[in-house]
């Protein structure tokens, strides 16, 4: 018993980080429209960036989300002023190749600056670990989960108290609402797609210290947020971390019961998001 609950805490805590991630994902679906393949590139340069401000600058990682914030935001706006704009309507298939290439270039030039092997930051406090009772906590996971939960409820009340939030929620659920409410919608697409690259970027630089920063590390994380995104539905912000949540716990337990259940653990995002996939098609039939 005490095996089973410390697996659901462990899938708790990553629950945060994955429910970031998704979220900026699911913004970038919702509201823009776009199928972003590159978003998990997001993720991998916040984790740079995190790396890179420890290792010549000594700066602890807990300051460097503010910077991966502001960092990831200014570059997602860029990225959608420069190539998503363009192909906003254009063929949807257009739109996932460019996004595809665009995930293609980032890592390899990531190779050709970092190399191929892993950085890890390590603060004095990176193995530490909290007792509750019979449970253990490891710090880094849990200060995460803590500031995932933090950053999302920030989103939320952004999202539901400010005229550019409630833009961004109608624009989710119709595509012609900026216009009715008086507001640019290009405005509003910039401001989504870089919320969506500095939710990233912030959960980079929490990876960075939880497991590692690689060139492909982003990649992983942009299948993984797919499928939580077609777990909670398309545009349905607030079943996100339900569904985050799932896939954490479904990996957890296949890590932890599963002979060999390490080497599974990244196959589990394809079995939730075919049975996401089949369940949808099942109710629309």
């Amino acid at each position: 018993m005490e095996l089973l609950l410390q697996t659901l805490l462990n899938g708790l805590l990553l629950s945060g980080v994955y429910a970031l991630v998704a979220t900026g994902l699911a913004l970038s679906l919702g509201v823009v429209g776009i199928v972003n393949f590159a978003h998990g590139e997001f993720l991998m340069m916040g984790a740079f960036l995190s790396y890179l401000l420890f290792a010549f600058r000594g700066l602890d990682p807990l300051l460097s989300l503010g910077l991966a914030f502001l960092a990831a935001f200014l570059v997602g706006g860029l990225t959608y002023q420069g190539l998503i704009r363009p192909v906003l309507k254009a063929p949807e298939l257009n739109q996932m190749l460019l996004t595809f290439g665009l995930a293609i270039l980032l890592q390899n030039l990531a190779l050709l600056l970092f190399g191929a092997d892993t950085r890890v930051v390590a603060p004095p406090y990176q193995a530490t670990t909290l007792a509750l009772g019979p449970f253990f906590l490891g710090a880094v996971p849990l200060g995460a989960f803590l500031l995932s939960l933090a950053t999302l409820l920030l989103l939320q009340v952004f999202l539901s108290r400010s005229r550019l939030g409630l833009a961004m929620r109608a624009v989710a659920q119709n595509r012609q609402a900026p216009g009715l409410l008086g507001i640019e919608a290009e405005r509003v697409y910039l401001l989504a797609f870089g919320l969506a690259a500095a939710l990233a970027g912030v959960a980079g630089v929490m990876l960075s210290v939880m497991l590692y920063a690689s060139p492909t590390v982003g990649f992983a994380f942009t299948l993984k947020s797919f499928a939580i995104v077609a777990l909670a539905g398309l545009g349905n912000l607030k079943g996100v971390v339900p569904a985050a949540f799932v896939l954490a716990l479904a990996e957890a337990l296949v890590s932890t019961y599963l002979p060999g259940g390490g080497g599974l653990v990244e196959a589990v995002f394809f079995l939730v998001l075919f049975l996401a996939l089949v369940g949808r098609a099942w109710r629309e039939a």
